[in-house]
């Protein structure tokens, strides 16, 4: 993935940055794409269910809400301008679209994986230092490939005492029953689909670095600067759909069995997935996050690992290269090349109740 990832992508997308921000003025029509997370169920369930039409029709604008299957996928068609915005972590934020010079905005940190990311061997009492020596499956350059590292501090390893093998999302539940994996990293709703097979042991999660892999609604900055109208209505969309999930309520309950549906689970399932997902349950909640200096911190050890990954573009010469705004006028790293910002404007007004 690293040559398609970085390399490649960068070489493709550099023209389409040029041409998409020319392109970035004011418009009605606008498309979103998301994949199967628990954490994003709520964008599937606002587009299916005409709320975010209710929203996008308040401000006299249209949204699609696409569905894409492959997460990495979704991420580079955003960054090469085939969509105005697209569900991804932190992470992917920073390296794939901010690297690649698509000046982008986390509208939403709607969460932080709070054991839904997990890393996972097989064989009964095993541990992180088991790692050691093996090969382990996950998407390279990813959140997962972050924990991994994460997990491998604990243990007092690196990257270096194992082998990564880069492997999709889409194939790593199928890859894990074949003789040939021994030990995974990934998210739900595989990581479930793993963690219930006999003789397996999870190791690490991200319960042990919490706030550290968010998720997020992430919009192209230009396009946002031109059409307010879109952070508002996905902003309300959102925060009235996590409303109806913590309602308590027959509509509470149908609304969650749709999503457990949707993404291919049923409703105890999908309620174990939101368990390990410190999903923000209000605007106020939300915007909390987003205004701590936890934030920033955070993203400077993300800045970290992609910078030593190689992920942060060809010229990077440290991890400083791609700059970083935050709330209250607090930005990190290159100033003259700011490419990623967390704007919670559009949060602030949800809590304001003036959107």
């Amino acid at each position: 993935m690293p040559s398609i990832r970085l390399p490649a992508l960068l070489a493709a997308v550099f023209a389409a940055v040029l041409s998409f921000q020319a392109q970035a003025a004011s418009k009605n029509h606008f498309s979103v794409c998301w994949t199967i997370y628990a954490g994003w169920m709520p964008w599937e369930y606002a587009g299916s269910q005409g709320i975010l039409d209710k929203w996008a029709k308040k401000y006299g604008i249209t949204i699609d809400m696409v569905q894409l299957n492959d997460y990495v996928e979704s991420i580079n068609q955003y960054t090469a301008g085939q969509f105005d915005g697209c569900t991804m972590t932190n992470m992917d934020a920073l390296t794939i679209p901010a690297a690649g010079g698509v000046d982008s905005t986390a509208l939403v940190v709607s969460d932080f994986s709070n054991g839904n990311d997990g890393v996972v061997i097989k064989g009964t009492g095993k541990t992180v230092a088991d790692l050691k020596g093996m090969n382990v499956n996950l998407v390279e350059l990813s959140v997962s490939h972050y924990l991994l590292a994460r997990a491998l501090e604990s243990a007092d390893l690196s990257e270096k005492d194992l082998k990564v093998v880069n492997t999709s999302d889409a194939d790593i539940a199928a890859a894990f029953n074949t003789d040939q994996v021994q030990a995974v990293t990934t998210w739900n709703p595989m990581l479930s689909e793993i963690k219930a097979k006999p003789g397996v042991s999870q190791v690490f999660d991200s319960s042990k670095v919490p706030g550290e892999i968010m998720d997020m609604m992430v919009v192209n900055t230009q396009v946002l600067k031109d059409n307010p109208k879109l952070g508002k209505a996905l902003t309300g969309a959102w925060f009235e759909v996590v409303a109806l999930m913590n309602a308590k309520g027959a509509a509470s309950t149908e609304a969650l069995e749709h999503m457990a549906k949707a993404s291919g689970t049923d409703l105890a399932g999908f309620q174990s997935q939101l368990d390990t997902t410190k999903l923000f349950a209000t605007p106020k909640e939300a915007l909390a996050f987003a205004t701590s200096a936890q934030l920033p911190a955070t993203m400077g050890k993300v800045a970290e690992f992609s910078f030593k990954h190689g992920l942060l573009g060809e010229g990077a010469k440290d991890t400083s290269a791609v700059g970083m705004s935050f709330a209250n006028g607090v930005t990190s790293g290159d100033k003259a090349n700011l490419k990623l910002h967390f704007n919670p404007s559009y949060v602030q007004m949800a809590a304001d109740g003036k959107l």
